[in-house]
């Protein structure tokens, strides 16, 4: 009698805006989105916001309250603007480990820190933020700035958040959340899915990645949902400040 083959397991799939793909497809996805933009990310970001973004992250640093000696891991630094931040607000002593996916972000970056003089306190590497490569409870602090929306899975991501903290250590998320202003929220789907796009072609010569960082903004749960997740993670005390009525939110939480 032959034996009976157990069934291949579900392909498991995830959006990649408006896409469907497998779970697989998504990071490679994701990296290619990122190096075509690197060049060009931090001028997009002022042009796209009309840089009301740095006073995002400003807001966002401001409540972290980073402290002198800290050891803090920005997930999907990039162009290092929320590093630099945190670093100057140490007082020269701490360290910030800048970690993220895509090489040409890190590169640009790095670039940054040096042509500024930031030589001291700052680290750069390429890492997954479901899968860093750092011991348990390395760190006092984890911040995530216009990242979490971007990886294949949420649930692991902020599992792994938890995973690196220090016990009292500190979680804060950046991104752009739910709009809970009615006459706010049609303007902004007009400006994101219309001039957005134009403007990455124009800007950027890409289209399609400005295409896919709108409709991952669609994608992205909303405040409650989003903090209910990191509770399930084990992320405690979550909360949230809106930012532009809605536009963009920071969520706070422990690893107590």
């Amino acid at each position: 009698m032959s034996r009976k083959q157990s069934p291949n397991p579900p392909h498991r799939t995830t959006h990649f805006g408006f896409r469907e793909v497998e779970e697989a497809e998504k990071a490679p996805l994701v990296r290619n989105v990122f190096t075509n933009v690197a060049a060009r990310y931090d001028l997009m970001n002022d042009l796209m916001s009309g840089g009301i973004h740095r006073l995002w992250k400003d807001e966002m640093v401001s409540w972290l309250r980073p402290r002198p000696g800290w050891q803090v891991i920005d997930v999907a630094g990039g162009t290092g603007d929320i590093a630099f931040r945190i670093r100057e607000r140490m007082e020269g002593q701490g360290q910030v480990m800048v970690c993220d996916l895509t090489e040409d972000m890190v590169r640009v970056g790095r670039d940054r820190a040096i042509d500024s003089g930031r030589l001291d306190g700052l680290q750069w590497i390429c890492g997954d933020a479901q899968r860093l490569p750092f011991p348990d409870r390395s760190f006092d602090a984890y911040t995530i700035a216009f990242g979490l929306r971007n990886v294949t899975r949420i649930e692991d991501a902020l599992s792994e958040a938890r995973r690196v903290l220090k016990p009292g250590g500190r979680f804060l998320c950046l991104e752009f959340s739910q709009v809970v202003l009615p006459v706010l929220d049609r303007f902004y789907d007009l400006y994101s899915f219309q001039l957005l796009p134009r403007l990455g072609q124009v800007v950027a010569r890409d289209r399609d990645s400005y295409r896919y960082l709108v409709e991952s903004i669609r994608r992205f749960p909303p405040q409650a949902d989003l903090a209910a997740r990191m509770a399930d993670a084990g992320l405690e005390q979550p909360r949230w400040r809106n930012l532009s009525g809605g536009i963009a939110a920071i969520h706070s939480a422990w690893r107590l």
